[in-house]
């Protein structure tokens, strides 16, 4: 049928795109002990968490507040050429102080983090609100990418590690090549986005049903892929426009899905990546053991992601999903305990659950919540759960900082 043409490459190009909104902020994180080593007193993994974070959540409540008078398309294309400029720029800093320290540089790698969480307000929301009136496979892909977007960090550093730890300047050199991989991916993004994607016949069913609907949002997308929608601005238009809920309508119908997004990402963000590079103490594996730690979870958390797809596993009871969240927060305690007494295998396994779980619920949460609203509504929403995400993520991040409560040197 028309409207499923092309939906494998539709999934595919979600996931990339996933992969393209968090592929640059998490090679920054990845090579952490790159920017411990420079910045030894600085807190580099917690302090540039901490930085993105405001930029992403104050972007993200103003775009999602004016969501429905807002091109999605330019939103997206200014979120992905950020992201392609902010990249190149990480690269350009260090090559041009030569890898030194220092308070200077450091400033700069802080402002170039402010810039990362700017273009992740645009991208995230853009493309999970975009994505959200489309079928659940779309929005389960993206999510997807965006957790393989720290597996595949993960894993190159570990190959960079093994392929330089012994040459002169060896973490500097890992982290340069991160970033000029991560710069030309941002850069197929933007042109993935902007030529491929809308031009698919299922993206552009969804669109022209969201526009049907009263969406205004997606008349730039349907206009590259040569649909000129002047048909919707009809008399029955007006109508439909005002038949929308409104944000707080959507929101109070919706709390608890906020609520669960908002308590999976504090729980998440006040463990990863803070407390794996600076409170799990020495073991065996010596700098390796963090690297390590967050591979697993960003593993574990990529594979999660797709199990929500096989039907009797995906968890849809809004009682049940709220329940499931709350227990997470037994890795409280279960973590302090681990890092005090427990060796490295146990912290390991606690890390992978840890990523297991941030993920399911995440991918059930987001797949569940847009069913039932029509187009304009689904897009707004998606923005609206993006919007707690993000606060979730930044009070974790806040919160992060207690662990070091009692740590000598703080």
């Amino acid at each position: 049928m028309y409207f499923n043409q092309g939906k494998f490459q539709a999934t595919v190009v979600c996931f990339i795109l996933g992969l393209g909104s968090l592929v640059a902020w998490n090679s920054m994180l990845t090579v952490g002990d790159y920017y411990y080593n420079l910045f030894p007193t600085y807190h580099p993994s917690r302090v540039l968490t901490l930085i993105y974070q405001p930029f992403a959540l104050v972007t993200m409540a103003i775009l999602a507040y004016n969501e429905s008078r807002i091109n999605t398309r330019k939103r997206n294309l200014i979120g992905y050429t950020l992201f392609s400029i902010s990249t190149l720029l990480v690269l350009v800093l260090d090559l041009a102080t030569s890898g030194k320290g220092g308070i200077g540089p450091y400033i700069g790698l802080c402002a170039l983090s402010a810039c990362f969480g700017v273009a992740d307000a645009h991208v995230q929301g853009g493309m999970v609100g975009d994505l959200s009136f489309m079928c659940p496979e779309f929005i389960q892909s993206f999510f997807a990418g965006l957790a393989a977007s720290g597996a595949l960090a993960s894993g190159l550093r570990l190959l960079t590690k093994v392929g330089f730890e012994k040459s002169d300047h060896g973490l500097r050199k890992g982290a340069m090549l991160f970033f000029a991989i991560s710069t030309l991916f941002e850069f197929f993004c933007v042109i993935l986005y902007a030529i491929y994607f809308p031009k698919l016949s299922i993206v552009k069913y969804y669109r022209s049903k969201a526009a049907s609907e009263g969406s205004k949002t997606v008349s730039a997308d349907l206009a590259a892929a040569g649909i000129h929608n002047d048909t919707n601005l009809q008399v029955g238009f007006d109508a439909k426009q005002q038949e929308r809920l409104s944000n707080k309508q959507l929101i109070l119908q919706n709390m608890d899905y906020a609520a669960d997004l908002f308590l999976i990402y504090v729980l998440t963000l006040s463990i990863f990546p803070g407390f794996l590079f600076e409170n799990t103490g020495s073991h065996q594996l010596g700098t390796w053991y963090p690297l390590v730690l967050i591979a697993m979870y960003n593993l574990l958390d990529l594979i999660s992601r797709y199990i929500p797809l096989i039907k009797c596993l995906k968890l849809e009871s809004r009682k049940g999903l709220l329940i499931a969240v709350l227990s997470r927060f037994l890795l409280v305690p279960a973590f302090y305990f681990t890092a005090k007494y427990g060796d490295q295998g146990w912290m390991i396994l606690l890390v992978s659950f840890l990523g297991l779980t941030n993920g399911y619920l995440t991918v059930c949460v987001f797949t569940v919540a847009p069913q039932g609203y029509k187009g304009p509504e689904q897009n707004a929403l998606g923005n609206l759960l993006v919007l707690f995400l993000l606060i979730g993520i930044f009070s974790g991040v806040a919160l992060d900082w207690l662990w070091l409560i009692g740590k000598s040197g703080f």
